[in-house]
């Protein structure tokens, strides 16, 4: 049964010990620590929310942060600080710190990554309200795909190459991919509290797909990655100042 005015809690996590771009968090792109552009939009709805915090282990990332508007409650342990770290502790650790401090029980977790810059606040919206709707243990972002639909993918078995699970037709156009193909882009896990404490799980066994477009769901993963959100950001503020 849905909840009135859930008590949601959201949650940047941003470790210092990236690898795949070194200081990823706090990275400037177009004039801004890329956790910045993740703030801003979780900011633009905050009434919706019962405090946005930002998880980490750095206190330079602590600092930045706060000073873009998130809150830093508590430093995040050590143990929990590890590249090779689930998100699932990680969260659990959140909730449970959070609750303690303002005595309450939270409803749903909005986990957002500060490597998604491009979310909108209306894609956060979106996803509060098909969680509103209830019948569901979590709501996911996913982006359609065409260049990595399963159709185009192969595998190779005696020199031969075959289909890896559809049968790509020879001549077949990208408009006719079906069925269409959906991947999670990384931006939106909103989350049952009960489904992370009691079954160790962001996902659960009921997900709604939350679509995003393909110009929203760039995902920080490399250093290309990176340029590409550069660029992209600085095109967009060349745009709003034309117009």
């Amino acid at each position: 049964m849905p909840v009135d005015n859930p008590k949601v809690l959201a949650v940047i996590p941003a470790r210092g010990g990236s690898k795949g771009v070194l200081r990823k968090n706090i990275r400037m792109v177009a004039g801004k620590p890329l956790i910045a552009y993740t703030i801003a939009a979780a900011l633009a709805v905050k009434n919706r929310l019962h405090r946005l915090i930002v998880s980490t282990d750095d206190a330079e990332i602590a600092v930045v942060a706060q000073g873009y508007g998130a809150e830093v409650p508590f430093m995040r342990p050590a143990d929990l600080g590890g590249d090779r770290v689930p998100m699932v502790p990680v969260l659990k650790h959140a909730i449970q710190a959070i609750e303690e401090m303002d005595g309450i029980k939270l409803d749903w977790v909005l986990l957002l990554q500060p490597t998604c810059p491009f979310r909108a606040p209306e894609d956060i919206l979106a996803a509060l309200e098909l969680a509103a709707a209830g019948g569901c243990d979590s709501v996911i972002s996913v982006v359609q795909v065409l260049a990595h639909h399963p159709i185009l993918m192969k595998k190779i078995e005696n020199d031969r190459l075959l289909p890896f699970m559809i049968e790509e037709v020879e001549g077949t156009r990208r408009q006719d991919y079906n069925p269409p193909a959906y991947m999670r882009n990384g931006s939106i896990y909103l989350t049952r509290r009960d489904n992370l404490m009691n079954n160790n799980s962001i996902w659960g066994n009921v997900i709604r797909p939350y679509i995003m477009p393909e110009e929203r769901s760039v995902n920080v993963d490399s250093e290309m990655d990176m340029k590409l959100v550069e660029f992209m950001l600085q095109d967009r503020q060349q745009r709003a100042g034309q117009g």
